[in-house]
């Protein structure tokens, strides 16, 4: 399932170059991955973390494609993929994209951590949740 939010790049987003500083791509991106996060997957952070469950990322990878300019609108999209090894991961295929182009995608991985410390895992809830999606290879990724 791909889940999707729309934004507006803010005017102090804008480097001297008149362009989206590469820095706050993913920051969109993380938007809309914890807005999914809790509103698909039913884990909030703050509620999980005060639990001493912490959802932390493992890993991204980022490709600029195109672009934004200041007051762009654009659509991040978000979809789970689980691990392919059946690692205890959740890998995000994101894509930030404008008038039906690609301007830059993504793959972010993450795991739970209990806050004491110890191996990654996802909590029971997730892990039902996450059965069934479509995996996804990391080592893969190009």
């Amino acid at each position: 399932m791909e889940y999707s939010k729309i934004y507006k790049v803010k005017e102090e987003h804008i480097d001297v170059q008149g362009i989206m500083d590469g820095l706050y791509y993913p920051f969109y991106m993380e938007w809309c991955r914890h807005d999914y996060i809790k509103e698909v997957l039913g884990f909030d952070f703050a509620e999980e973390a005060a639990k001493g469950v912490h959802m932390v990322l493992s890993q991204y990878t980022l490709k600029f494609l195109r672009s934004l300019k200041k007051d762009d609108e654009f659509t991040v999209t978000c979809e789970l993929h689980a691990d392919a090894g059946g690692q205890p991961r959740l890998h995000f295929k994101q894509s930030i994209i404008m008038n039906g182009k690609v301007m830059t995608s993504a793959v972010f991985t993450g795991t739970c951590v209990a806050a004491t410390g110890g191996r990654p895992y996802l909590p029971a809830e997730m892990a039902e949740k996450v059965k069934d999606a479509p995996k996804l290879d990391i080592a893969t990724l190009k």
